[in-house]
């Protein structure tokens, strides 16, 4: 159940698609409404790390690499 409080919206989009996207969810055994939620948690969700990822890059843009690596140093695991 929801821990906190959700709201709910309409959409509109072509009933073929609909159908498609409701038998998709029924294969992975859940709703077309978790679906959705997780897809929505992505997509809010992007744009978020985007900006993380540009203020990380800002606060190491003065560590510089003084020599290349190899393939193999790259690769390494």
């Amino acid at each position: 159940m929801y821990t906190e409080t959700v709201k709910n919206i309409t959409l509109s989009a072509e009933e073929e698609l609909i159908e498609r996207a409701r038998l998709r969810a029924a294969r992975e055994k859940r709703t077309l409404n978790a679906a959705f939620r997780d897809w929505l948690q992505r997509y809010a969700g992007s744009e978020t790390g985007r900006l993380e990822y540009s203020e990380l890059m800002k606060r190491l843009g003065h560590v510089r690499n003084t020599r290349t690596f190899s393939r193999d140093e790259m690769n390494a695991r």
